[in-house]
């Protein structure tokens, strides 16, 4: 019984794995996406119907499973991917977010859009090009985001006779070339996305392979840490206060663990300011509309907390592990990417948003720019233009509390927007140093 046909069970637990792909230009990623959202029954009636027809009107014999992830006019016409395109589907043992982002060197901030939340990148290789420069430069990027478990679909073996050799070339030569940018977790697999082998089902055509097919690793493949080994981060997205006949008095604090865990009776700190406090609930809404009380509740679960204090507390606030706190600040360096048209220079007025809270601000310096395809740090420009990346420093008008992004994405990454017209101009990650302002207590008054 194949992975796509088991049964899930009540007993089985049900995890969530958000993966990117990445590819050049014609390597087959979006024939791959497409086999894989087919080959898992994840397609609609009607959304297939609508593929085979536009095949049809194209001339061709088979259905083009292209077409599937290819949704923009201008993809489906040049036969290449633009946009980060989101998909959805799921087997009995997990859900996945699939972001299948384009190939093209002009498209790196889509590429860093849609790998910024994966937890595993998707690279695939044509078996008949091997390591092109396209291959090194998604490699710096996934490096770059903190993206630490590669899988390299090895595609179009179909055209060089599943020859092994082909296969074991290229998936050396990407071993090595991973290790430069700081990955060491690579799993490589010889496939055909046209004709479906070793996607989901194994391919009699590989019978010198003893490895996992695509879905199988993505199936099984570890890429959370421990909950244990993760401090307590929990960003504010609302607080509820519903002042009625049946909750008088409720106050809770709705918004998603990022990472690590909480249960009743846990001290914590909420930044910035600094006051301390006990959890004595944790609510979760229920399948009837009821609330349901936990006890403990973990990363990536969306829930209430109410704390033992009546502290202000609002939008944006971070309530965090009291051992392991995010740092203050009124100034952070990030390397940010440029994903407007208009560039960013220094004394920029902008507005900067880390998690759900937005300051104000101004682009202080531009300290340096990456070379997308070595992660070489060059000299600073006067501005950074689309696409660019390079290391900025902001100043901030009110602090905010924040985390080295190597060590957690939600707390550690930003945004920023323009002032003026809410465009968004570029997105960060917080590097260290971080100097720490004091977390004074404010006014605390209700």
């Amino acid at each position: 019984m194949s992975v796509v046909d088991q049964v899930r069970t009540d007993d089985q637990p049900h995890t969530l794995l958000r993966f990117a792909t990445a590819g050049s230009v014609d390597d087959g990623k979006s024939t791959l996406v497409g086999r894989l959202l087919y080959d898992t029954k994840s397609i609609l009636a009607d959304q297939l119907a609508a593929v085979e027809q536009a095949s049809v009107d194209r001339g061709l014999t088979a259905t083009d499973l292209a077409l599937l992830t290819d949704g923009l006019r201008a993809e489906r016409e040049q036969g290449i991917t633009i946009d980060v395109a989101y998909r959805y589907f799921s087997t009995a043992n997990r859900s996945y977010v699939l972001a299948d982002t384009p190939g093209h060197v002009q498209y790196t901030r889509n590429m860093v859009t849609g790998a910024s939340t994966a937890e595993l990148a998707l690279i695939l290789v044509d078996a008949r090009h091997g390591i092109v420069e396209q291959t090194r430069r998604h490699l710096a990027v996934t490096g770059l985001l903190g993206v630490r478990h590669v899988a390299l679909a090895v595609n179009k073996m179909d055209l060089v006779d599943f020859d092994e050799a082909v296969f074991v070339s290229i998936r050396d030569d990407f071993a090595l070339l991973a290790k430069e940018f700081g990955i060491d977790e690579v799993t490589a697999i010889p496939l055909s996305a046209l004709a479906g082998d070793n996607v989901v089902d194994r391919s009699d055509r590989t019978p010198w392979f003893d490895g996992p097919t695509l879905l199988e690793h993505l199936e099984t493949v570890d890429v959370a840490p421990p909950v244990e080994q993760q401090p307590f981060r929990f960003a504010v997205q609302y607080v509820i206060r519903p002042r009625s006949a049946e909750f008088p008095d409720y106050r809770g604090y709705a918004g998603r663990i990022s990472a690590g865990s909480v249960k009743v009776g846990d001290r914590v700190v909420v930044t910035p300011g600094g006051r301390q406090s006990t959890v004595v609930g944790i609510d979760r809404g229920g399948r009837d509309g009821a609330l349901e009380e936990l006890t403990v509740a973990h990363a990536q679960q969306s829930v209430t907390l109410r704390l033992a204090d009546d502290l202000d507390i609002s939008r944006g606030a971070v309530i965090a592990d009291v051992g392991d706190r995010p740092v203050t600040v009124t100034e952070l360096t990030g390397t940010a990417v440029v994903v407007a048209e208009r560039p960013v220079r220094p004394r920029d007025r902008v507005l900067l948003r880390v998690g759900a809270r937005q300051v104000r601000g101004m682009v202080s310096e531009i300290v340096d720019q990456v070379d997308i395809t070595t992660l070489q740090r060059g000299p600073a420009p006067q501005s950074l233009e689309l696409n660019a990346l390079g290391r900025i420093g902001v100043r901030l008008a009110e602090p905010v509390s924040v985390d080295e992004y190597s060590r957690f994405r939600t707390t550690g990454s930003f945004l920023l927007i323009s002032e003026s017209d809410g465009t968004t101009l570029a997105a960060g990650m917080i590097e260290s140093p971080l100097h720490s302002v004091a977390d004074e207590p404010e006014s605390w008054s209700i």
